[in-house]
């Protein structure tokens, strides 16, 4: 979840002014990055010499086919990237724990390839995934809290099968936000107890923003082949946009969320973080499919597709019409200039822009939405937890271990969120079923309504704006431009690209679509992604300094 979501629009908005401060992170616009971030060796890291820099799954499975690499040497070079980025050098601290059976199971596959037997576009293919995330194998699953530090899992998430079955390697699991940013209203975005800070891989004191942000700053910073994120509102899509990725948060119903720790079962879901747009059709499309464990995939039948690459056109922004938000064309926020100029590059490319406003209608619903949350989140941990192979069994064990551990558990901020959502009563209550109404029913028919009324094929805007500075005393700060709460109530798909930087920091274009509109969504990403080339290794650049 992202937690300036609900600074701009929520009943946590009395708390903004408390966290607007940036700490000792300095935003003095006229100065430049220091010198890289310098590697074991003392040199800068670029990232161009890793042989596997900014690789795509069709090149890893050229070179496997043609026997230039194997499942194995790829998995060790990642491994190796890990250890020099991730463990050293930038100490980017993106991954939270290693799968110690990776190599045997790329050697699996390895063999499964000698035999000529090729499961499909992911055999072979290294994968990382965020740790609330669950896998029956030796690795944890504890959304980053040292409450659940330990907890293995009985069996693998839904997704985590259909990964497996696909013959993808679960190469470990990403930090994040712990509780994925539902436990404070003053927390850091990219800390836990249990895995600490992760830094944004382009400047190092910057977010990389909330509650992916080890999937994101993995990926952008060439530690895996693919990586997979949650969203509840904006944390695929802000990490994805902040760490210069491609993010696709899909239809709620799309991916199944069985055996992923929750916050909402009305706006939960996980999603693809890549480089490339291509990258995210092919792992939409292998995760996608219906789960008795989770009814809303059944709304989902007839309407997924099992290659979703084979709606990726250069050419497909060619008569699209398309929705721009207004009250993201003015303002003060660095990004703009970026909006206005992707507007240009989409009519260059055929696509006709209307001016719409869906945030003045999307906006009022924020404090629902946030009643929402809670009182799903105590309902959806409970039950996670009753069945957890853990000694913590409630969300009322999760707040006394955290008060009984503060100095390790609660060193920066504390868990009010918690607490006020364990005081609430259960789904049955009206006021949930008055706010569930409001912000989710709600953000649809706003949604649709501007979809309809102006003939659209997506609609789009800022993604979030240039990451902020890291500040573990105040949390995170808000302001800016946003775009993941309409989508994200609507439990509808949404997809970031790459759209430039200010000063060095990523900023991404949003396309939002309709409800199961997943390939018209990639169709006009894949054509902006084409036509702009926007995506930009990110190079450690040490912190600003004034």
């Amino acid at each position: 979840m992202n937690r300036r979501i609900f600074l701009r629009n929520g009943s946590l908005a009395g708390l903004a002014l408390s966290t607007f401060s940036l700490g000792a992170c300095s935003t003095d616009k006229t100065q430049t990055p220091a010198a890289d971030a310098a590697t074991p060796n003392g040199t800068p890291d670029t990232a161009d010499t890793f042989e596997l820099h900014e690789t795509t799954v069709a090149d890893l499975q050229q070179k496997m086919a043609s026997g230039a690499l194997t499942a194995r040497s790829i998995t060790e070079l990642y491994l190796k990237r890990i250890e020099a980025i991730d463990k050293a050098g930038p100490n980017l601290n993106s991954v939270i724990e290693l799968n110690p059976d990776a190599l045997t199971i790329a050697d699996t596959l390895d063999k499964e390839r000698k035999d000529g037997k090729v499961r499909g576009p992911l055999h072979g293919i290294p994968v990382l995934i965020k740790d609330n995330i669950d896998t029956a194998d030796k690795q944890q699953t504890t959304a980053g809290s040292l409450a659940l530090a330990g907890h293995k899992a009985a069996q693998d998430a839904f997704i985590v099968k259909k990964l497996r079955e696909a013959g993808a390697i679960v190469l470990g699991k990403t930090n994040l936000s712990e509780w994925a940013n539902f436990r404070s209203t003053r927390s850091t975005s990219g800390w836990s107890s249990r895995g600490g800070q992760t830094k944004n891989p382009f400047i190092l004191d910057r977010t990389p923003s909330g509650s992916s942000a080890g999937s994101g700053a993995a990926a952008s910073a060439n530690l895996c082949a693919l990586a997979i994120g949650t969203e509840t509102d904006g944390s695929i899509v802000s990490p994805a946009s902040c760490s210069g990725l491609v993010g696709f948060k899909p239809t709620v119903g799309l991916w199944s969320r069985a055996g992923i720790i929750p916050i909402s079962a009305t706006q939960d879901t996980a999603g693809p973080m890549t480089r490339t747009v291509r990258d995210a059709a092919v792992l939409l499309g292998a995760l996608a499919g219906e789960d008795t464990a989770d009814g809303v995939t059944k709304e989902s039948n007839g309407k997924t597709q099992p290659d979703y690459t084979k709606f990726l056109d250069a050419n497909g922004l060619k008569g699209k019409r398309l929705g721009v938000e207004k009250g993201h064309l003015k303002g003060a926020s660095d990004a703009i200039p970026l909006l206005k100029a992707a507007v240009e590059l989409l009519k260059a490319q055929g696509a006709t822009i209307v001016e719409v406003e869906v945030e003045k209608l999307t906006d009022p619903l924020g404090e629902a939405e946030y009643d929402v949350l809670l009182y799903e989140f105590k309902d959806g941990v409970n039950k996670y937890l009753a069945t957890a192979n853990a000694s913590i069994k409630t969300l009322t064990d999760v707040i006394n271990f955290n008060t009984q551990n503060k100095a390790k558990a609660m060193p920066f901020f504390q868990q009010e969120i918690l607490e006020n959502s364990n005081k609430l009563e259960g789904l049955e209550s009206a006021k949930y079923k008055a706010a569930l109404s409001k912000s989710h029913n709600g953000a649809k028919q706003a949604l649709d309504k501007v979809l309809a009324d102006n003939k659209l094929d997506a609609i789009v805007a800022i993604t979030n704006a240039p990451a902020r500075c890291i500040d573990l005393i105040n949390g995170d700060s808000g302001g800016g431009p946003g775009f993941s709460s309409p989508a994200a109530m609507a439990g509808y798909p949404h997809i970031t690209v790459p759209m430039g930087q200010v000063y060095g920091l990523p900023v991404g274009l949003s396309f939002v679509g309709g409800a199961y509109k997943e390939a018209e969504l990639l169709t006009v990403a894949y054509a902006y992604e084409q036509a702009s080339k926007k995506r930009v290794a990110p190079q450690f650049k040490a912190p600003f300094v004034g």
